[in-house]
């Protein structure tokens, strides 16, 4: 496991050579033309084992490409530019096995038997009670409606209707329950 430093200050105190006067320091971590080099010549061998942890080579090169990203925005967290490589390879499992958690969860959440459908006969009958609900919605006084409308298709309470059509609560409650026995009467009619 490479050794990482912790991030510098926002504000690092000049090396001595810089207090001195000297123009060019060693910056510290991997350059990035270390990581060009160690991209070259490994990207191959990342992609190889990528594969033995994955199965398909999308996932392997997005795994490839997402580490190289990670380690080049942290490499001048690498104190032993050497060990880049080895930070990359554990990169590359840490990735590997996230997306193959990923999977997994989709796998588990996809295998849910589905909830049993209903019959086209089903829906069919299901659409003519609809329709017959609305017809017989339409007959009824404004008010009722509005009553029935607001406190079961909108699930709103009692107190909430009042408070929207702005009318007392006993008439909300008297619209609703002689709105509810017009429809009972018209539905059964119809039955």
């Amino acid at each position: 496991m490479p050794v990482i430093a912790p991030m510098p200050a926002a504000h690092p105190v000049p090396f001595p050579a810089q207090r001195e006067g000297a123009e060019e320091t060693v910056a510290a971590g991997t350059t990035v033309d270390h990581l060009t080099e160690t991209y070259r010549a490994h990207y191959r061998s990342l992609l190889g084992l990528a594969a033995l942890l994955l199965d398909d080579t999308a996932s392997c090169e997005d795994v490839v490409q997402e580490a190289f990203i990670r380690v080049h925005s942290a490499r001048t967290r690498v104190r032993e530019p050497e060990k880049t490589l080895a930070y990359l390879r554990q990169t590359v499992v840490n990735l590997s096995r996230s997306a193959l958690r990923r999977r997994i969860l989709g796998l588990k959440l996809l295998s849910k038997p589905m909830p049993d459908m209903a019959s086209a006969e089903e829906g069919a009958y299901d659409q003519l009670e609809k329709a017959a609900l609305i017809k017989a919605m339409k007959g009824l006084q404004r008010r009722q409606r509005e009553v029935l409308v607001l406190r079961y298709f909108a699930d709103m309470t009692e107190v909430q209707v009042a408070d929207t059509l702005g009318i007392s609560l006993g008439s909300v409650k008297a619209y609703g329950s002689r709105g509810i026995a017009a429809l009972r009467v018209v539905m059964e009619a119809q039955a």
